[in-house]
């Protein structure tokens, strides 16, 4: 990982458990792999903690580090480097993304909350008209009751969404998610439906699923279309879902409202008219794990660690095909 990252993510408690879980090494922390004194360490390794900074653990890295057993992930998505070489080496790869879960869909649930009655988007039209109150009118109805939230992807975070919006009680919930068991769908509280189904009824459409070549660009411009008047589309997951040019054309006609903490390209160029738009709200991507929140990954990756050290199975691997359709 990188040094900043490993400064932010683990902390004295941390590195007290660390030591009582491991033996350690000199460079404790790395960020580059080809460094002479760093393959004299991987030697030795049996257990890599990543985190964000990871460069790809390669064949060059495998061959370097013939004990390795373990890559233990404190961040979420460890596509950026695990690869077939780490799968056919049968190395154990563990992921801390359920912990970055949390955050994300507290995110998701505070945008849904404010969709309903267009809080941010109303705010923005207070600045222009002031003390006429008229504006009010223009957002569609501004009611949190009876509403339907359309999730796409039963991920971690959908499926967490899934839990806070039916223990709130929030409205009628959809799942669009095309290789989930409808039976886990229909356990946690929603209906499990076809996008083309969903999308006329959402009146909140959140975006919970991995960026792949089959989801790249799903919502475009006929998905947008045929949301409803008002609808507000929310994307806390990855910003190639959504075709920005697409995106900009439908709002920039004001039929629609956007939240969007993740965007394409990211960040979106300075001349991009979603940034003028009063019924757009973009965040810098801060949806996931920041600050003191990634101590909690480190937590986990060293749960793992634990698991891995008493012989127990480890409570989040990543498998080779699960990763194919994970972000």
């Amino acid at each position: 990982m990188s040094p900043d990252v490993f400064g932010l993510q683990f902390g004295p408690r941390e590195l007290d458990r660390l030591r009582a879980l491991a033996t350690l090494g000199d460079p404790l922390v790395v960020h580059d792999f080809s460094a002479p004194a760093v393959r004299r360490r991987l030697a030795d390794v049996e257990v890599l903690i990543t985190s964000w900074g990871c460069p790809p653990i390669d064949s060059g890295v495998l061959a370097a580090a013939p004990n390795l057993r373990a890559a233990l992930h404190a961040a979420g998505s460890v596509r950026g480097h695990v690869g077939d070489a780490v799968f056919d080496r049968g190395v154990l790869v563990t992921t801390a993304a359920h912990v970055n879960a949390e955050p994300v869909a507290q995110y998701a649930v505070a945008a849904i909350l404010w969709a309903f009655k267009k809080v941010p988007f109303l705010a923005a039209d207070a600045r222009r008209f002031r003390e006429d109150w008229s504006y009010r009118e223009l957002r569609g109805e501004l009611s949190g009751l009876d509403r339907t939230i359309v999730l796409v992807g039963f991920s971690r975070v959908g499926r967490r969404v899934v839990d806070l919006v039916r223990r709130l009680d929030l409205g009628r919930v959809l799942v669009v998610d095309p290789v989930v068991d409808p039976e886990l769908v229909r356990a946690a509280g929603a209906e499990l439906v076809p996008l083309a189904e969903a999308l006329p009824q959402a009146d909140v459409l959140s975006l919970h699923a991995p960026a792949l070549p089959e989801t790249r660009h799903l919502i475009g411009a006929a998905e947008l279309a045929v949301l409803p008047d008002h609808a507000t589309l929310l994307n806390t997951a990855r910003g190639s879902l959504v075709n920005t040019a697409a995106l900009e054309e439908a709002c920039a006609k004001g039929r629609l409202h956007a939240v969007l903490d993740v965007t394409e390209p990211e960040p979106l160029p300075a001349s991009s008219p979603l940034y003028d738009l009063p019924n757009v709200v973009i965040t810098p991507h801060v949806a996931g794990s920041l600050g003191s929140e990634t101590r909690l990954m480190a937590a986990a990756a060293l749960d793992e660690l634990e698991r891995y050290v008493v012989g127990l199975a480890p409570v989040e691997p990543v498998t080779r095909h699960g990763l194919a359709v994970q972000a």
